[in-house]
């Protein structure tokens, strides 16, 4: 049996090895359920539970009551509050609240309420937020999980907790790949929403709500802010314009939260990281997950505070300026504002169990919507790379780890019998022993690692450019996918596996690693070869590299979805943000 005829044996046998999966989660065969703790805060060495916030800001929000109240007393307060009344613009709005403007409102609820839920799901599997580009623990200054164990292998995986299904989608543990469809599903429908927004606010008088006009928003917000407090609240004016605290509060929310939350978001993910190269190592990804944070915390504030109002200071008046777009003190708004908020509420508890049950079409309407920008994103060559003082101390470990005969008889021979075979579509299928794959040209390069569960590190990889493989093969025309074999398997049995593009695996810093940090590759890290594929996220970088198979289609491979964490937890097949 010559080379081509023994390599194709193992890709038969390889395939046949593959797993299929359901197209819905079983819970029997899914992580198991773990908790977490009482979120925490760290101030200098003690960690300080979130739990003291609500005692605090009551007392707080007491006392600024009082002093409001005995500030409303002093008679140049009372001067300054009557020569600034609240109110900020000599333009009032002419077309009260417009259908389209009460329209996007509802459904920028809508979506906030996907988008948070989803978002508190992924920070789930990885529950500590940093400011430093690397993940080692202790340095995290967030935290919902207890210290990471130093007597046993701990992966980023175990990492993971379980939180309610009423609050995060699906609430089940480590279903980071369901709950990002979700998030980016949500967060592009928000996205197209707000542009729209922008447009029909500049387009119409309405922007002269939410945009200042003269310095005097700050005396009046100032104004505003002692008149609620002391429970005396201001006129309102809200049918033709907002006092200036509802301005400066609106501006900030439309024009700074958001756009943060949106360049935070795009910073988390490989490709533009990896591209963006000065601006990305300034706005890491450990500090784009914290600004993050901060701005789903100012949005919860928003809403805590909007919606708080909206029912103490008239709530039928209120909501027919909100929903029915009338300035009068009707039950009009609030008959159309139960059966949304009835919409709202089935769609909240609805969203978990059906996300379990219904997994694969919630990934498929995913890839539909968010694939076209993820295959996009995949274009850019990334570039970014860093120096040795740059390497973290600390890069988590994750993956199922071989324990085959086969791999176990290399490991102890130190690698030194380890074969590579390539082929598939192919003009010349090769047999790579370490010992040749150590002979070619070497590249290094000090790239940032993106997991998809959330932590981040740095560090230096020595190998084959993938490119150079690609040359030595030579790629039928119907080639377009390589696909990687592991000598491990996956959580679920079954060979672990990954397929990339062609068109990937020729940028400059694609490479079959087979050191880290100037050392050979441990075995913890993907011995004696892993894949480094610096605009994609980790878990397609396969690890204890087995073979490689070039393809024409892989919906003939596992469950058919390009890869083992595709088919089995329903990740995306490109994943680049």
């Amino acid at each position: 049996m010559n080379n081509s005829q023994k390599i194709q044996t193992l890709e038969s046998s390889l395939e046949a090895d593959l797993s299929d999966a359901a197209d819905s989660v079983r819970l029997e065969h899914w992580m198991p359920p773990q908790a977490g703790i009482v979120p925490q805060i760290r101030i200098g060495s003690r960690w300080i539970s979130v739990l003291w916030v609500v005692p605090i800001a009551f007392v707080v929000f007491l006392f600024a009551v009082a002093v409001a109240q005995q500030l409303r007393t002093i008679p140049a307060v009372q001067e300054f509050i009557l020569r600034y009344p609240g109110d900020t613009s000599s333009f009032p709005v002419a077309s009260g609240f417009p259908l389209w403007l009460r329209l996007q409102h509802y459904l920028n609820s809508f979506f906030m309420l996907f988008i948070i839920r989803a978002g508190i799901q992924i920070l789930a599997d990885h529950p500590r937020l940093y400011f430093r580009r690397d993940s080692t623990p202790g340095t995290e200054w967030f935290r919902f999980q207890h210290d990471v164990p130093k007597d046993r292998l701990w992966t980023s995986k175990d990492d993971s907790v379980t939180i309610p299904g009423w609050l995060g989608i699906p609430g089940i543990r480590h279903s980071v790949g369901l709950a990002r469809w979700w998030h980016f599903t949500f967060d592009l429908l928000w996205v197209l929403n707000g542009l729209l927004f922008y447009v029909l606010l500049f387009t119409t008088d309405q922007w002269r709500r939410v945009v200042p006009t003269s310095w005097t928003v700050f005396p009046n917000a100032l104004s505003t802010a002692l008149q609620y407090l002391s429970l005396q609240f201001p006129v309102e004016h809200t049918w033709t314009l907002f006092n200036g605290l509802q301005q400066l509060t609106y501006f900030i929310t439309v024009f700074i939260a958001a756009p943060i939350a949106f360049v935070t978001g795009v910073m988390q993910g490989p490709a533009f990281s990896n591209k963006l190269d000065g601006f990305a190592k300034i706005v890491n990804r450990q500090l784009a997950r914290t600004i993050h944070f901060a701005a789903l915390n100012w949005f919860l504030f928003f809403i805590f505070v909007h919606t708080t109002l909206v029912f103490i200071t008239g709530l039928r008046k209120n909501l027919n300026y909100m929903v029915a777009g009338v300035n009068n003190d009707s039950w009009t708004g609030l008959l159309f504002y139960i059966p949304g908020m009835f919409i709202l509420i089935i769609a909240w508890l609805l969203a978990s169990p059906l996300t379990i049950r219904y997994s694969r079409l919630i990934q498929r309407i995913g890839e539909i919507l968010v694939g076209h920008i993820q295959s996009w994103a995949e274009y850019w060559d990334p570039g970014t790379q860093y120096t040795e003082k740059d390497i973290s101390p600390y890069f988590w470990v994750n993956g199922t780890l071989p324990t085959s005969e086969e791999y176990q008889a290399l490991k102890e021979g130190g690698f030194l019998d380890y074969k590579l075979t390539v082929g598939g579509l192919v003009e010349n299928p090769q047999v790579l022993s370490y010992t040749e794959l150590k002979a070619m040209r070497k590249q290094e390069q000090i790239t940032k690692h993106f997991c998809i569960q959330g932590w981040s590190g740095v560090a230096k990889w020595g190998g084959v450019p993938m490119r150079d493989i690609l040359k030595i093969v030579k790629p039928k025309p119907d080639a377009r996918y390589v696909v990687f074999y592991s000598f491990a398997e996956g959580a679920e049995g079954g060979i672990y596996y990954d397929v990339h593009s062609i068109r990937n695996m020729r940028h400059r810093l694609s490479l079959l690693a087979y050191e880290m940090n100037g050392e050979p590759l441990n075995f913890l890290h993907g011995a004696p070869l892993r894949l480094r594929c610096e605009n994609q996220l980790g878990f397609k970088m396969v690890k204890w590299i087995r073979a490689i198979e070039l393809v024409s289609d892989f919906r003939h491979l596992g469950a058919g979805q390009g890869g083992y964490n595709e088919d089995h937890e329903f990740y995306g097949y490109r994943m680049p943000i």
